[in-house]
């Protein structure tokens, strides 16, 4: 399952001192290598970290030039199904820079402008309600029946509540006739939006324009999850590929 978020940030995020480095630079740098051989045909240098499997996103960014300016998003696409990381980081690097339909694919004169983010999406727990979840720590994945299916729920009320979800997870079949959205953990406290701004701008990022009620809130299932990140910059990469051999 593919998912596009918005515009994430490039930090590194949730990795103490306490424990263990999930996500490092070595990932960037694989991604980053997967994506220079492929505009250059030069030859890729085999990663040497585990081939651990993690739900993960890839983000291309582009330096702005002018002081101050926040990275200029690129591309980022990711997929909720673990994947073994030595394939799907190097496959998503290539999806998120030349099928991002937001943008243009990236070429290789902007190779030098680029940075380079990976989250690996960690600690997957189903919340109680559609307010279970804690701003900047947890990403939400949310799914949601068609709003006509609640037309005749004893349970309208437009009251605010956090009473809402479900503590299963919707099975495939029902996924297909479901709403689906997912923000990153960095987007709501990037955005400056509260629990329920973020509920419904994802309940409006899944597809649904009708009048948001309290009774569609409720109807969401959520999941939560967090996300170990890492990023690195072109310089980097060209002195980490360098190193270890590799042709420029």
């Amino acid at each position: 399952m593919s998912l596009v978020p918005p515009n994430p940030s490039s930090t590194t995020e949730f990795e103490t001192e306490d424990e263990p480095q999930v996500c490092t630079p070595e990932h960037c740098y694989h991604a980053f290598d997967a994506l220079f051989c492929a505009l250059t045909s030069k030859k890729p240098i085999p990663p040497k970290f585990p081939n651990d499997k993690y739900p993960l996103f890839v983000t291309w960014s582009t330096r702005s030039t002018r002081p101050g300016r926040a990275p200029r998003l690129r591309g980022c696409i990711g997929n909720f199904e673990p994947m073994p990381l030595h394939e799907g980081l190097a496959e998503y690097a290539l999806v998120s820079a030349f099928r991002d339909t937001r943008f243009n694919k990236i070429e290789e004169w902007e190779l030098d402008s680029l940075e380079c983010d990976i989250s690996l999406l960690t600690d997957y727990e189903d919340a109680s309600s559609y307010l279970d979840w804690t701003i900047g720590v947890h990403g939400i994945y949310i799914t949601f029946p068609p709003p006509s299916l609640l037309a005749g729920s004893p349970d309208r009320s437009e009251a605010p509540s956090p009473l809402s979800s479900s503590t299963s997870i919707p099975t495939r079949s029902s996924l297909r006739h479901s709403y689906t959205a997912t923000y990153l953990p960095q987007i709501a406290p990037e955005q400056g939006w509260d629990k329920i701004e973020t509920i419904d701008s994802a309940i409006r990022k899944a597809g649904w324009n009708g009048r948001i009620t309290e009774d569609i809130r409720r109807s969401v299932k959520l999941r939560r999850y967090q996300s170990r990140k890492c990023s690195v910059g072109w310089e980097d990469y060209v002195q980490w590929r360098t190193a270890n051999g590799g042709k420029m």
